[in-house]
């Protein structure tokens, strides 16, 4: 599990008290478990505080409004994306315009993501091999 330092917990809290109307409306949805994933709202990770969260797909959902259209902002989303990669965590970001819209859709290809993202971390585990015929492991302190 992903998480922060006390004061991005502290702001997790705070912001999830504030959160915008498409935040709101998608939060409203993601809380339903679509397609059987369990959301987090305003969820810290390091330094930052993810919008939503699945950790199960180990997917971080960004709402993109007309403030995230300026150039610091898009800086900050690069670098805040660019760290979340380094933890094997991937972003998607729904604009803000498209939740008010038709929500449905926004839903669906979250979830779509959600499964692509599962199919490919099972791809990428590899299966242990199990021998029965070499029996139990030793007891501890006989190897």
């Amino acid at each position: 599990m992903i998480t922060g330092p006390r004061d991005t917990l502290k702001l997790a809290r705070k912001l999830r008290s504030e959160m915008t109307l498409p935040e709101g409306l998608l939060w409203r949805e993601l809380r339903k478990r679509p397609g059987g994933f369990k959301f987090r709202r305003q969820h810290p990770a390091g330094v930052y505080v993810l919008d939503f969260f699945c950790a199960r797909a180990r997917l971080a959902i960004e709402v993109d409004g007309l403030a995230h259209d300026s150039a610091t902002v898009i800086e900050r989303d690069r670098r805040r994306s660019e760290w979340l990669r380094s933890q094997h965590i991937a972003t998607t970001r729904a604009p803000a315009r498209a939740i008010l819209e038709d929500i449905e859709p926004v839903v669906g290809r979250i979830v779509e993501i959600c499964r692509m993202r599962l199919e490919r971390m099972a791809v990428q585990r590899p299966v242990p091999l199990h021998h029965p015929m070499d029996g139990p492991p030793p007891p501890m302190g006989e190897e």
